[in-house]
């Protein structure tokens, strides 16, 4: 790969995640404070992350593998998107912000894969080079992060009550237009699907892998994946505003920390794997979802506030052993004939079924503890996805029987 198309590649994954992770983590905040919206309306907001997760693979497997090459439709899909945002940015009630938030998202989401697939298409080694890329799109991330309480300030207590954080979808939808224009200039990767054979929904959405639920150990995980989605969509949900309403100064610049952990413990997977296997690595990563909430639960702005700093940290192992190791297990088990599908079919399962149903539950859980004054008690909130985390911890342990991570192939 030479190094034009390596910057190319790497500027492209910035934006990407950069534009993401821009108005993302501050969305809830934004929607209690500025909009008035309640914990259910904010869940609502945030499930269309999952309802654009479901559409996206149709938009891939319809569109973006038999018929336009796969940079055109990304900088196509950031253009409209930019406009989306400049919408988002001057919206001012709840109800004419959600339909404009769901059609981004529908749009937003398919574009993940289509970086992924414009990346693989310049790679002779993806396992040896894809990381470097990537990890473009985690900096992109934290920069934004940084940019939102460093730079701008627009998550201060004084900012976000005048308004300020609206800010964020104008930073996200001038990021998009640029990536748009810039996409065009991107290698050429064409569709590759025969467009001569006919598509199946199955296929689209990873069904054929179903067959995998035969096998105990991979039904187990499975189902340990969407429980976990649950915990996992109160942390994107509740996590930036409970910093903010407790008074923890720089809230979205200390999210960051989330982020830096989770490449870091991206290059350490592979030894965890090495020396404990699957199943303990999974257990840990799950484990730490219990552990990131009780601290939460126990930690405040002042001299508890090392404890929401650990909690924070804990991201990456929460993240890569979990949902990393479970995306490397999951190919480990599907075997050459089902290994698209199969992982099409856990991420319908998780950030389509376990986060729409997470958002749900952390809404409802949201409004239960929401006093007169607009205060929430947090203790209580974060309670119950640390139980629930715990509860998957047991299920896991009990019904995964350990095995070789060179599990024999079902196809």
């Amino acid at each position: 790969m030479s190094t034009g198309i390596r910057f190319r590649l790497s500027f492209m994954m910035f934006l990407e995640f950069f534009i993401w992770g821009s108005w993302f983590v501050t969305l809830g905040t934004f929607l209690g404070a500025n909009l008035n919206a309640t914990g259910t309306q904010i869940a609502t907001a945030f499930s269309t992350q999952s309802f654009g997760a479901i559409i996206a693979p149709f938009i891939i497997g319809l569109i973006a593998d038999r018929y336009f090459n796969a940079e055109k439709i990304l900088g196509l899909l950031h253009l409209v998107g930019g406009g989306l945002m400049f919408l988002l940015y001057q919206s001012t009630d709840f109800t004419a912000f959600y339909p404009m938030l769901l059609l981004y998202m529908i749009l937003y989401m398919p574009t993940l894969a289509l970086v992924n697939s414009v990346s693989f298409n310049q790679m002779n080694d993806p396992e040896k080079d894809f990381s470097s890329i990537r990890v473009w799109g985690t900096i992109g991330w934290i920069v934004a992060g940084l940019a939102i309480s460093y730079a701008f300030t627009w998550d201060t207590a004084e900012n976000i009550a005048n308004g300020f954080l609206k800010n964020t979808f104008l930073m996200a939808g001038i990021a998009a237009v640029i990536l748009g224009l810039f996409s065009f200039t991107l290698p050429a990767t064409p569709p590759k699907a025969d467009r001569s054979q006919k598509l199946k929904v199955s296929e689209i959405l990873g069904l054929d892998a179903l067959r995998l639920l035969k096998e105990r150990n991979f039904a187990v995980f499975f189902i340990s994946s969407i429980l976990i989605c649950i915990p996992l969509a109160f942390y994107y949900q509740n996590a930036n505003p409970f910093l903010t309403e407790i008074g923890v100064t720089n809230p979205t610049g200390k999210m960051t920390i989330g982020q830096i952990s989770e490449a870091l413990f991206l290059l350490l997977l592979p030894i965890f794997f090495k020396r404990f296997g699957f199943k303990k690595t999974l257990l840990l990563g799950m484990i730490a979802w219990v552990l990131r909430y009780i601290l939460f639960a126990l930690g405040n702005a002042d001299s508890g506030l090392f404890l929401l700093i650990i909690g924070i940290a804990l991201h990456g192992i929460c993240y890569d052993f979990f949902f990393v190791s479970g995306q490397i297990y999951t190919d480990s088990k599907a075997g050459d004939k089902f290994k698209s599908a199969a992982q099409g079919l856990i991420t319908l399962a998780t950030y389509g079924i376990g986060m729409l149903i997470g958002f749900f539950v952390a809404g409802k859980v949201s409004d239960m503890y929401l006093a007169t004054d607009g205060s929430h008690n947090w203790e209580s909130i974060w309670m119950i996805p640390a139980g629930i985390a715990a509860i998957v911890v047991v299920f896991f342990l009990i019904f995964f029987k350990d095995e070789s991570k060179k599990s024999t192939n079902l196809s």
